[in-house]
C-alpha cells in the first residue's frame, strides 16, 4: 500500500510543479466533470486524504480550511505539505493488523457509517488516481501535456 501513496504523492507534486507552469486564470477556469476546475481539484485530493486519515482513522480534532482560504497554488503546496507531514508517518507506518480495525464515519446526511481502515486506505489511493484522470484531461483540453501517469519508472521500487 505504502509505494501506491507513494506513487500518489509523486504524481501530485508533479501536479504542482506542472501548475507553475500555467496561467493562473486556467487553474481556476470551469471545466466540465467533477470538481469542476484544476487548482481546487488538487486542494480537494489534499483535503479529502487528510480527512479520512487525521480525522477519521486517526480521530485528531483537526482543520480543514476551505478553498477560498488557500485559493492560491502556492498555499495548495503548502497545505498539502503541512497534511503530508501529518499523514505520511501513519502511511509508512502501516501494518496488515490495521486492515480491519474499524472508524465510524458521519455521513453528509448525518448518518453513522462503519469502514475498515483498509478499505478507507484503498479508497484514498483510487480516488486520488480518479482525480488525477480528470486533470490530464483537463490538461490536454488547454493543449498542454499532463502529469506522466506512468507508475513504471518513478524509482518506486529502486
Amino acid at each position: 500500500m505504502l509505494k501506491l501513496f507513494e506513487y500518489n504523492w509523486q504524481v501530485r507534486k508533479d501536479w504542482f510543479d506542472w501548475c507553475g507552469k500555467v496561467d493562473k486564470e486556467e487553474l481556476l477556469k470551469k471545466r466540465t466533470g467533477g470538481i469542476g476546475y484544476i487548482l481546487p481539484t488538487l486542494y480537494h485530493i489534499v483535503a479529502v486524504e487528510y480527512g479520512w486519515i487525521c480525522g477519521g482513522i486517526q480521530e485528531k480534532a483537526i482543520e480543514i480550511p476551505s478553498f477560498q482560504d488557500v485559493a492560491s497554488l502556492q498555499q495548495v503546496i503548502e497545505f498539502s505539505s503541512s497534511c503530508h507531514t501529518e499523514i505520511a508517518p501513519f502511511v509508512i507506518a502501516w501494518n496488515d493488523s490495521l486492515e480491519d480495525r474499524i472508524m465510524i464515519d458521519i455521513t453528509d446526511e448525518g448518518e453513522r457509517e462503519a469502514h475498515r481502515y483498509g478499505e478507507v486506505m484503498r479508497h484514498l489511493i483510487a480516488h486520488e488516481i480518479h482525480h488525477v484522470g480528470q486533470l490530464s484531461v483537463w490538461a490536454r483540453e488547454i493543449g498542454k501535456e499532463p502529469v506522466s501517469a506512468n507508475f513504471v519508472g518513478r524509482g518506486l521500487f529502486a
